[in-house]
Formats: C-alpha cells, sequence, structure tokens
C-alpha cells in the first residue's frame, strides 16, 4: 500500500476512535440509538410521503412497467441465492467446506429473519447452524470460526458496495470516500476491526466471550470481494428494473443511479436502525439523488423497490423451506 494511503487511513482510524470515544461518553438516548435513528428515518419519509403524496397518486405504471416490476423480482430473487453462494465462498475462504446446495437453502430461510425486532436473528442463527451437527459443511464450524463468517460476510458486501459508488464519477470526492474501505480488508486493518466488530456481537448472539479468541486472517480476502461485487451488481439489478419501471432511466446516467443505489443500500446495512434497513435506504437514497431526480418519482422508485425485494425475500424463503428440511432439521 502506497504511504499516503496508509497516512491517510491512520489518520481517519485515529479521527474514528476519537469519535467513538466522544460517543460513548454521552449519556444513553431514551430507547436506544436504532430507536431514534429508525423515528427520524420514518419521520423524513413521512414528510416526504405527505409533501408528495398527490404527485404519487397521479404515478402510473403501464403494462410495460409492470413487466420491469416482475424482471426485477426474479433479478433480486437471483441476488439472494448469489448472497448465499458469497456466504459459501467467505466460508471456502476460511478453510471450511460448504455443502453448496444445503448452505443456499439454509442462507435463504434464514434470510426473513433479518427483519425481526433487534435485526440480528438471522446471524444468530447462521452461526448456530455452523456450529450444529446439521451444518451445511463437511464438519461442523468452530464456534468463533463460525462468527468470523457470519461477520465478515455483510462487511465485504458493504465495502464492495463502497467501492461501486466511484463509477458515478468524482462526486466531490465521495468516490475516493467509497474506495477507501477497501484498505480496511487487509489485515492489518481487518483483524482489528473483526475482533470488535465479535465483541459488540457476542452477547447479542448468546456466546461465550472466550469463543471470539481465533487466529488472525493472514491474506486479503480477494475471493469473497469479487463475488460481493456480482452480488451487489444484482442487487442492483432489481433496482434498475424499478427505475425503468417509471421511465427515468434517462435522468440519470446508469453510474450515477448505481451510486446513489450503493450508497443507499450500505446506510440501510450498516446503520443501526429499522431491521432490513427499512426506511434507513429509502431517506438516504431521496438524500442522494433528490437533487438530480424529482422526489416524487424518485419516492415511487423506492417504495416500488422496497416491495420487489421484500416479495422476492419471501419467495427465497418459501423456496427454501419447499426444497429441503427446515433449518435446524435433520436431512431423511
Amino acid at each position: 500500500m502506497p504511504p499516503f494511503a496508509q497516512s491517510l487511513l491512520q489518520r481517519c482510524r485515529r479521527g474514528l476512535t476519537r469519535l467513538a470515544a466522544w460517543w460513548e461518553g454521552l449519556p444513553p438516548l431514551p430507547g436506544g440509538l436504532k430507536l431514534w435513528i429508525s423515528l427520524l428515518s420514518f419521520g423524513f419519509l413521512l414528510a416526504a410521503l405527505v409533501g408528495h403524496g398527490r404527485q404519487l397518486l397521479q404515478l402510473s405504471l403501464d403494462r410495460q412497467g409492470w413487466l420491469w416490476l416482475l424482471l426485477g423480482v426474479g433479478v433480486s430473487l437471483l441476488s439472494l441465492v448469489a448472497n448465499g453462494l458469497a456466504f459459501g465462498v467467505v466460508l471456502r475462504w476460511l478453510g471450511l467446506r460448504p455443502r453448496w446446495g444445503e448452505l443456499v437453502r439454509a442462507y435463504l430461510d434464514t434470510n426473513l429473519r433479518k427483519f425481526l425486532p433487534g435485526g440480528i436473528w438471522h446471524l444468530t442463527s447462521r452461526v448456530q447452524l455452523l456450529r450444529s451437527a446439521e451444518a451445511p459443511l463437511a464438519a461442523p464450524a468452530p464456534g468463533a470460526l463460525a462468527l468470523v463468517a457470519v461477520l465478515l460476510d455483510p462487511l465485504v458486501a458493504a465495502v464492495a458496495a463502497l467501492a461501486l459508488m466511484s463509477a458515478g464519477g468524482w462526486q466531490q470526492g465521495l468516490a475516493l470516500l467509497g474506495l477507501l474501505p477497501l484498505a480496511l480488508l487487509w489485515p492489518r486493518w481487518l483483524n482489528p476491526l473483526l475482533s470488535r466488530l465479535e465483541r459488540r456481537k457476542l452477547s447479542a448472539l448468546g456466546m461465550d466471550i472466550e469463543a471470539a479468541a481465533t487466529a488472525p486472517i493472514r491474506s486479503y480476502p480477494w475471493p469473497p470481494l469479487l463475488v460481493q461485487f456480482g452480488f451487489v451488481l444484482l442487487r442492483f439489478g432489481g433496482f434498475a428494473c424499478c427505475v425503468q419501471a417509471f421511465d427515468l432511466s434517462y435522468s440519470l446516467s446508469w453510474g450515477g443511479w448505481l451510486a446513489g443505489f450503493a450508497l443507499a443500500w450500505t446506510a440501510g446495512l450498516v446503520v443501526p436502525g429499522a431491521p432490513g434497513g427499512l426506511g434507513v435506504f429509502e431517506s438516504v437514497l431521496l438524500l442522494r439523488l433528490g437533487f438530480a431526480i424529482p422526489e416524487a418519482p424518485l419516492l415511487a422508485i423506492a417504495i416500488s423497490y422496497r416491495l420487489v425485494v421484500t416479495i422476492a425475500d419471501l419467495l427465497a424463503a418459501l423456496t427454501a423451506r419447499l426444497d429441503g428440511p427446515r433449518l435446524g432439521e435433520r436431512p431423511s
């Protein structure tokens, strides 16, 4: 890594450490941070809906528009399968041997649990499954390794999505900020980050604190990162279908659409708030692209995309349960 990049990362890390220390010194918010972020996000969306309700009611889809939304459901469903395969690549990169078909089914089966209050129950289920005798692996994973895999999967996906922001051009320096997290995946930075995430998630996931002790990662996770690029692009494909449904692709270059989507999708993934990023994704999308797209059509796209991906989540979970034994049951 070039010296200037190392220096910049060190400064960013020191700044984030000071910000975290300052934040931890503040008195706790009543109800917790997640509640306030959710309330702010939903409040912003509600204000946008009230302000543009009449314009939204005037928007309508023709037959071709409905076909685009149907295609969006299919592409979103395919992206979930790709996400399950990407999780398998993470496991394989960590030295485990996944049974791919069973792993993808289990991944899709647990995916709906992200909508439960708390937003961690899909992670809990995956850690428990990987440690159990029914694990979709050649052998059950040690608790520490299972936790690392479950945490590394969304982390690499978020880094891949932020890197794709550069498709929208310079964007007043936002493209460079999106590329910087790629350096966080170097072992020098990744191991401390994973250790911090493990300590924060252990109590929530119901694991012993000793389970966090694991061998450090010694190489850059290129295979998981490359597969996650494909997953995020497929996820964007479902969003692009919603853009096409309302015939708004001419309003912004596809690179600009991808950059806005990548930022909003990452915020919905990592910002603590409503389960599944509900409200956070839509709010960030409106704030990021509202300068170029009228808010009423942009709201329609955001709402239709939420509907499309929710239907895809339901279909994926239903297909996984019909295709094999339910989570935690031994195959007959």
